[in-house]
């Protein structure tokens, strides 16, 4: 059996658990595998990520910077895009097919033992997400790394990833998503994510809302961990859009950095990116160390993000927006786009900021007396097909029935993509 045949077993083994959406606030389960393994997430510092939107990609930004400090790298996050291999990156690259079939040799005969103990407990065997996760602080010791950059599955606090003591907690901004799981408030989410924060810890935070700043605030008070946040003690200066992406000034925790390359699109990967400065300066250095230029250079300029905005270069130019958490971050500007709104509250987007559309009222996401099947006009013609608009939601309309498309948006009328766009 080949190694690639050995992997695609593992995979079909984890499929055969419960699945990532069965989740139980518990994370003892994840902790006593770990414990007969000897617990191999203590063998290598930790950088440890929440938040609502943004984790995945601030993922990467971090790893791609330590991995460019001459560590070796481990990242965990989810979900795969291709093959499951992806969700456990190794120096930047897909766990071997070896690797992670031997790090199941190791793991597998422990799982007997487990599943048996909560079988005669009365409780469930161990999920897919909790073995994934196994598997992947397994193959990170065995590597070996030097840091784990590390994604919450869900939540936090009872995350079979809160089994390792991050040395640096990260937090994405926070807002409502799994309310069914993680609460009902903000306050509640806010609550169950800040359970990543560990005694003594380094605490950055992405810009949040006041109620939710006061939950993480409290918690590393008691925790006795340092907190800072984007905004306060550090954040992203300025923004400027480039071929290929973005330059970006960032105004660090122990430094300021001009005029760096960021080959991403969309102005929250600047905000991600000036997080992850944030949180590579508080485990390198303890914030007080500013990170080498060249250091940052070639760590910002390898940085991508699969699945995520992007522009397809064709004979067509057009460009793909993925799908998110939510639906107002799905709405979220982007450097590459522009929007406008006209009193009734209609957003109208384009993907060239040469051929904006004008605010119409006809047209948008909710089946309502005020929307129309056909695509929106102006001027009596029909606008570009690539553009499409969608409304903000008024406080008394009906909810939105459509569904959200699940495919990129169609090529446009063949012009050129712009050269240039707004800052």
């Amino acid at each position: 059996m080949s190694d690639a045949q050995r992997a695609d077993a593992v995979y079909e083994k984890l499929l055969e658990r419960a699945g990532e959406r069965w989740v139980q606030p518990r994370k003892e389960r994840t902790a006593r595998i770990l414990t007969l393994l000897d617990d191999p997430q203590r063998t290598y510092r930790v950088v440890h990520i929440t938040g609502t939107n943004g984790k995945t990609s601030t993922a990467r930004m971090i790893e791609s910077l330590l991995r460019a400090h001459g560590l070796r790298t481990g990242l965990f996050t989810s979900p795969h895009l291709k093959r499951f291999t992806e969700r456990i990156m190794i120096d930047g690259e897909p766990v071997a097919d070896a690797a992670v079939a031997d790090a199941w040799d190791e793991i597998e005969p422990f799982v007997g033992i487990v599943d048996a103990e909560l079988e005669a407990s009365g409780d469930a065997s161990l999920t897919f997400f909790e073995l994934l996760t196994v598997l992947a602080f397994v193959a990170a010791a065995d590597a070996p790394v030097d840091v784990l950059v590390l994604e919450v599955g869900m939540g936090g606090s009872w995350d079979s990833t809160n089994t390792a003591d991050g040395d640096v907690a990260v937090f994405a901004p926070i807002d409502m998503d799994h309310a069914d799981r993680l609460g009902a408030t903000i306050e509640a989410i806010a609550e169950v994510k800040s359970g990543i924060i560990k005694d003594g810890a380094a605490v950055v935070s992405a810009e949040q809302k006041p109620e939710v700043a006061e939950v993480l605030r409290k918690t590393a008070a008691e925790k006795g961990a340092t907190i800072a946040f984007e905004g306060v003690e550090f954040g992203l200066s300025e923004q400027k859009l480039a071929v290929g992406g973005q330059m970006i000034s960032v105004r660090g925790l122990a430094a300021e950095y001009a005029d760096e390359y960021l080959p991403l699109y969309g102005a929250h990967q600047g905000h991600n990116a000036a997080l992850a400065v944030a949180a590579v300066e508080s485990l390198i250095g303890g914030a007080e160390r500013r990170i080498a230029g060249d250091i940052l250079t070639e760590g910002l300029q390898n940085a991508t993000s699969p699945g995520r905005l992007r522009w397809s270069a064709s004979r067509r130019p057009w460009w793909s927006m993925p799908r998110t958490t939510r639906m107002e971050h799905r709405l979220s500007p982007a450097l590459w786009m522009t929007a406008s709104t006209s009193t009734n509250g209609v957003w109208c987007w384009a993907s060239s900021p040469t051929r904006m559309p004008t605010a119409s009222s006809t047209g948008c996401c909710r089946r309502s007396p005020r929307c129309s099947p056909r695509p929106p006009t102006r001027c009596g013609r029909r606008m570009p097909m690539r553009s499409q608009t969608w409304s903000r939601p008024a406080a008394d309309a009906p909810a939105c029935t459509r569904p959200w498309p699940t495919r990129s948006m169609p090529p446009g009328s063949g012009r050129r993509a712009p050269t240039a766009g707004p800052s």
